[in-house]
């Protein structure tokens, strides 16, 4: 249901829902009783139900609720793989991971 911001003439300013089908032009206001027009503002878009939302709000609540790890990660796959064995001379000069 759509949010609808209206003010009236006292300057209070406020937000009502209506369906689109039964917003009116002019409501009662809440703060004042008096008569408030509907004004004309920006549509709240949201990507709330994406995959790249839910990544950011992961990655807020991480900045203050880090995950505690209490140990190794456990695969389903079997045992983990063994890096495999070289005799190169040359391969021990390189970065190791």
């Amino acid at each position: 249901m759509p949010n609808y911001r209206f003010r009236c003439q006292a300057g209070c300013e406020f937000d009502a829902l209506y369906a689109m089908a039964e917003v009116p032009r002019e409501t009662k206001c809440r703060v004042c009783d008096g008569t408030a027009t509907r004004l004309v503002s920006a549509p709240h878009l949201s990507g709330a139900g994406t995959a790249a939302y839910g990544l950011i709000d992961r990655a807020a609540q991480s900045a203050h609720e880090p995950q505690v790890v209490t140990g190794l990660p456990t695969s389903s796959a079997g045992p983990p793989k063994r890096q495999p064995v070289t005799h190169n001379p040359l391969h021990a000069k390189l970065p190791r991971p």
